[in-house]
């Protein structure tokens, strides 16, 4: 059968990286690229793109018909941060765009969803170890509160219409492609900008704030290897635990200084210092691991070493 993806919130941190990898995949013209603005040049000219507000059910069924979606990529949302800044904005956009893609899926207009939720659907109750698939989630945040709403819409569409949605709970991600956007664990990529300009960071968290987190490349192969695995071994529908390295700004800071040993790191810990510290220490994935198959590849030397190489460039 012919495969067709739709990404939307291709110009996000993931959506960018996420748009290339498929098109490299699966050939341009199948990926159709959206934001509800422009993107770069290179996404632009690459292949097909849509300026599209997806919460706008309308516009939405329009590119999904005219350009014979199966399959939907959904990276649009507001994140951690920014969230807290404008919680109904991103209460609206976070949950508007998921129902808005449920439905299409259910009214049989695409095949299958992809749909990411987060760690932040933990919250300070939550076992901060080894953190089970299945657990206590009182989330503090406007976005975590919309990702666990979102998990419980997902595994209802799925057990009441046999919607296809398929999701993962991302760590924080690292990548040196796309700017931090916004979340509490961004400062593990903007710690690497800094070392690189200044030789020095001043981090919002405090020294031992340890977090879930994920080289892109990592999260990119779950992204797609979730999506492509047999519909039989997606045992879990509301959201996988997915994990790959955990650490703090402490041991960031001493592997970048392997490499840059003049960098220094000062503490400075804001208003995301709480919201870090209601989410987990590190997390049990085994469940992705059985069911369909995921491992991860990167530790944090080997992610610190790829991302000032490819940075460096930059500076």
């Amino acid at each position: 059968m012919k495969k067709r993806i739709l990404i939307i919130g291709a110009c996000g941190q993931i959506g960018t990286e996420l748009t290339h990898f498929l098109r490299e995949k699966y050939g341009a013209h199948k990926v159709i690229a959206s934001d509800i603005r422009e993107g770069e040049e290179e996404m632009m000219n690459d292949g097909p793109f849509e300026v599209l507000d997806a919460m706008n059910y309308d516009a939405l069924q329009d590119v999904v018909i005219n350009y014979e979606i199966t399959d939907v990529y959904l990276m649009a949302a507001m994140l951690s941060a920014t969230g807290e800044k404008f919680p109904m904005k991103a209460w609206n956009l976070n949950m508007n765009s998921l129902f808005n893609v449920l439905n299409l899926a259910k009214e049989g207009k695409v095949n299958k969803v992809f749909w990411p939720s987060s760690i932040a659907v933990f919250g300070a109750t939550t076992p901060k170890q080894d953190t089970p698939q299945r657990t206590v989630m009182e989330p503090s945040t406007v976005y975590g509160i919309s990702k666990q709403t979102g998990e419980r819409w997902c595994e209802y569409y799925n057990n009441k219409y046999g919607v296809d949605v398929r999701s993962i709970r991302y760590p924080g991600i690292i990548s040196y492609k796309t700017l931090p956007g916004g979340g509490t664990t961004d400062y593990a990529v903007d710690i690497y900008h800094k070392a690189l300009k200044h030789k020095n960071y001043i981090c919002f968290l405090n020294a031992e704030t340890t977090l879930p987190m994920m080289y892109m490349e990592d999260a990119i192969r779950a992204t797609v290897g979730i999506m492509e695995a047999d519909e039989k071994d997606i045992k879990i529908r509301s959201s996988y635990n997915l994990a790959a390295i955990s650490f703090n700004p402490e041991e960031i800071s001493k592997s970048i200084q392997k490499h840059i040993p003049e960098f220094e790191i000062s503490y400075e810990p804001d208003f995301r210092q709480e919201i870090a510290d209601s989410w987990p220490q590190s997390i049990d994935d085994s469940q992705a691991r059985d069911d369909w198959g995921w491992q991860h590849q990167y530790s944090l030397d080997e992610m610190t070493e790829k991302m000032l190489t490819n940075l460096k460039e930059k500076y």
